[in-house]
């Protein structure tokens, strides 16, 4: 089997067999394929596409490149969250320690920018001391005792997708659906989660500028999590303008912050609360919207959600302060 005969197929739009696709992701996270030759596979994938079974493929390839985490020991429900990217969009900063303030455990593996959208990890990073790269060890003691953490890729999971990922950002092959599916879905499926709620963003500054491709990518990406026994569903949101009034990783800090003290933007908390009343409902703990939007309201208004996203910065090394105090975030 040889490199330059699976990028010739799929130049030519035919269909890739599952030995040819783990081939391809084996050798190249070991490092015996150059980034010239995926650069091109990743271009005929972009042009061509791959259908259902090819990119069931594809994710189960990068999946299988590192370790899977079993989080069965902790005895609550485990819910992540996964946004399709847009600017402005800080909702992961917000929805994790809320969630995990209603008994829901949240193992959230995020990414950086990729493109034109900022990336989770940047903006938590700009809180002083921030740690983004915590051990799996530290992961999943992170989740049983506090119920949160959101951590970037280590080297053991998937790392097929770390080096894919940094190639689709320079070689205009970010928007490829099959692509995106398998970036998201082997961090989202390495991680340990019972059921994923994805937001998949709509407009102009969203990967998916219209609402058919957008679906095309909502059932992409349920189709995959179901066949891996997950538990998915996706909510549409609108992207033709910033969510919140902030961009910028230090500012969309302060804007998750002012939310969870009960101040947030209209926007902001329509969507924060379709996709938690979706997470809620996903964890089964409740199976009532209205409850579930009254506990998310709850959870704001007493401060627990805040002090949930305390402890996360705690535990992950950083400064609380920042919280009462906004002068220590990096300033423009």
């Amino acid at each position: 089997m040889d490199v330059y005969g699976i990028v010739a197929k799929k130049r030519d739009a035919k269909k890739l067999g599952k030995e040819e696709i783990d081939f391809l992701i084996s050798d190249f996270t070991q490092g015996r394929i150059p980034d010239y030759q995926m650069s091109a596979f990743l271009m005929a994938v972009c042009i061509n596409g791959m259908d259902e079974e090819e990119t069931h493929c594809l994710t189960e390839s990068m999946l299988h490149s590192g370790q899977i985490l079993d989080l069965s020991f902790i005895d609550a429900p485990k819910i992540d969250k996964h946004s399709t990217g847009g600017v402005g969009d800080k909702v992961s900063l917000i929805l994790a320690p809320l969630l995990a303030s209603c008994g829901v455990v949240v193992p959230m593996i995020s990414g950086r920018g990729l493109g034109h959208t900022g990336g989770t990890l940047d903006k938590l990073e700009s809180i002083p001391g921030f740690k983004t790269s915590l051990s799996l060890e530290e992961f999943k003691e992170a989740l049983k005792r506090i119920g949160v953490a959101i951590i970037g890729q280590t080297r053991e999971i998937a790392p097929a997708d770390k080096k894919m990922y940094a190639l689709r950002d320079v070689t205009a092959t970010v928007e490829s659906i099959p692509l995106i599916v398998g970036s998201i879905m082997s961090k989202k499926l390495a991680s340990g989660c019972d059921g994923i709620v994805f937001d998949v963003k709509v407009g102009n500054g969203a990967f998916m500028k219209g609402l058919s491709d957008a679906e095309r990518l909502a059932e992409a990406l349920i189709s995959v999590a179901k066949r891996m026994g997950r538990k998915a569903s996706a909510v549409f949101t609108s992207m033709d303008e910033p969510l919140g009034f902030a961009v910028g990783n230090a500012l969309e800090i302060v804007e998750c912050i002012e939310f969870l003290k009960g101040r947030g933007p209209e926007d902001l908390r329509e969507v924060t609360e379709a996709l938690g009343v979706q997470m809620l409902l996903t964890a089964q703990v409740t199976s009532d919207k209205g409850e579930a939007r009254k506990m998310l309201r709850e959870r704001i208004a007493n401060g627990e959600a805040l002090e949930k996203f305390k402890e996360m910065v705690e535990n992950q090394g950083g400064d609380v302060g920042i919280a009462d105090d906004y002068s220590s975030l990096p300033q423009a």
